[in-house]
């Protein structure tokens, strides 16, 4: 049994600093975090899933301070545009979307089955200015938001000082163990760093699981996107409440709204085309040149085991897929609360227990990112290329039964309580791809009271476009004021 009285973050970037807040928030734990001011982060803008705002409530931050502090916007989910021709979908499940009779969706389900598209952001800006979203400390209109990478990041390491964690500039370059294998002491350029535990943020170069000799285990024969190239575009003059994710010829690109521009990136499969086809076709689809800020290439996958000796990988080091559902972020929330609970006092039945769900966590997003690609789009040779990809056993079982029943949270039982996707979540990607048997799904519907059936009329119709909402002010005049106020 293992006594944890000091602990080390080696890597700076948002899985490095989220982690470092969760913990020492938890915890009287003597916290260091090492980060490399040579080594650069990725991203030109992020967005979040709904877990960014526990984690927010947990160490005390305020939605106004994320709004001013960090260029950020409301996010409500992800418009789907063009996975099937001509057709978009919005991923929500917020209100009114995911309300629940108990383990029942109506709102969804009428959704479903008369194929329909109720959302639109002038309703949802009425919504906010109802709710008096002004004072968003107190009637903050929702759990996600999208953010300046850079920005947070210094924001977070900002508060990280003042929550008494030591902050080093320093870039590390040997890792060295003791007899029994684990980590001993880390050494940078300026000084050495010993402790009880660690915790590897450091992106792909891994440097503290290398040295432990983790496998990788690669997810390519389920996902084939594998580069990307980011780069901004100009601000303009309202800003969505969603991140837009757009079907490219040869994968998808995503637009994040942030104060003062946007944050863009093609995430696609390089057997296809290359990063400079990739600029030339967003170049084209958008009307003017681009600057590439990043490219890279990625295999993604997860480690077999997150959490190895006195070491846990977090962030891009513990596991990958694409910035597709912006799960990066929210598996670092999910396995830092994970890891709080289990830090003191661990022995193997502990590491055995928490790699037991972190793995489960993993299953939960690969299944749920594979979902998405399960198109009918084959209008170019990628896309005629995805719809042979193989599909994880534990999907394949699920889609049997989801055809024709809405899936349950029971469905879920090779997942972690800590998982990031439930019931809700595959519902409105599986509507929206029109994956569903309507006519079984109908019956479903009818088999509902008419008190239940009225209510999600009634729901609906409260989110229905109305041509007198115009006059309510926009988004980016909602950001703006809230910024303005002392």
């Amino acid at each position: 049994m293992k006594n944890v009285k000091s602990l080390t973050v080696v890597g700076g970037g948002t899985a490095g600093l989220i982690s470092a807040l969760i913990l020492k928030e938890y915890s009287n734990l003597e916290i260091n975090l090492i980060y490399s001011s040579k080594i650069g982060i990725i991203g030109v803008g992020e967005g979040s899933t709904e877990h960014f705002r526990e984690f927010m409530d947990f160490v005390g931050i305020k939605p106004s301070e994320i709004i001013k502090e960090c260029d950020a916007t409301f996010k409500i989910g992800i418009m789907f545009d063009n996975w099937i021709i001509d057709h978009k979908y919005l991923h929500s499940v917020g209100y009114p979307f995911a309300s629940s009779l108990k383990e029942s969706y109506p709102v969804f389900a009428k959704q479903v089955i008369e194929d329909s598209f109720f959302f639109n952001s002038k309703s949802y800006e009425k919504n906010v200015l109802d709710k008096k979203v002004i004072d968003v400390d107190l009637h903050s209109p929702t759990n996600q938001y999208h953010f300046n990478t850079f920005k947070l990041n210094s924001f977070l390491k900002n508060l990280a000082i003042k929550k008494g964690i030591s902050v080093f500039d320093d870039e590390v370059i040997e890792v060295e163990l003791n007899q029994e294998g684990y980590i001993d002491t880390v050494i940078g350029e300026k000084r050495k760093y010993k402790s009880d535990f660690y915790i590897d943020t450091t992106g792909f170069s891994r440097i503290l699981v290398k040295k432990l000799n983790v496998k990788w285990n690669s997810f390519s024969k389920y996902l084939k996107l594998n580069s990307a190239i980011t780069f901004p575009t100009k601000d303009e003059d309202n800003y969505n409440f969603w991140t837009l994710a757009k079907a490219m010829n040869s994968g998808w690109r995503f637009k994040i709204p942030t104060w003062g521009r946007h944050g863009n990136g093609y995430i696609y499969d390089k057997n296809f085309i290359n990063a400079d086809e990739a600029k030339l076709e967003v170049e084209k689809e958008l009307g003017h040149e681009i600057e590439i800020g990043k490219t890279f290439s990625f295999d993604p996958g997860a480690l077999e085991n997150a959490w190895t000796k006195n070491c846990v990988a977090m962030g891009l080091s513990g596991c990958f897929f694409e910035p597709l559902e912006a799960t990066s972020i929210g598996l670092t929330i999910q396995q830092s609360f994970l890891l709080m609970h289990r830090l003191q006092n661990y022995d193997e039945k502990t590491i055995k227990d928490y790699n037991k769900s972190f793995n489960s966590i993993v299953e939960n997003i690969r299944d749920f990112i594979v979902l998405h690609y399960l198109t009918k789009r084959n209008d170019t040779e990628f896309w005629k290329n995805i719809s042979n990809t193989e599909i994880p056993e534990s999907l394949k079982n699920n889609l049997e039964k989801w055809k024709t029943k809405f899936p349950l949270y029971d469905d879920f039982t090779y997942s972690s309580n800590y998982r990031m996707f439930n019931a809700p979540n595959f519902i409105n990607v599986m509507g929206g791809l029109k994956l569903f048997d309507k006519k079984a799904l109908f019956q479903e519907y009818n088999f509902l009271s008419e008190k239940h059936k009225a209510n999600s009329d009634q729901l609906i119709n409260q989110h229905v476009y109305d041509e007198s909402i115009s006059k309510f002010i926009n988004h980016k005049e909602i950001i703006k004021i809230i910024r303005e106020i002392n």
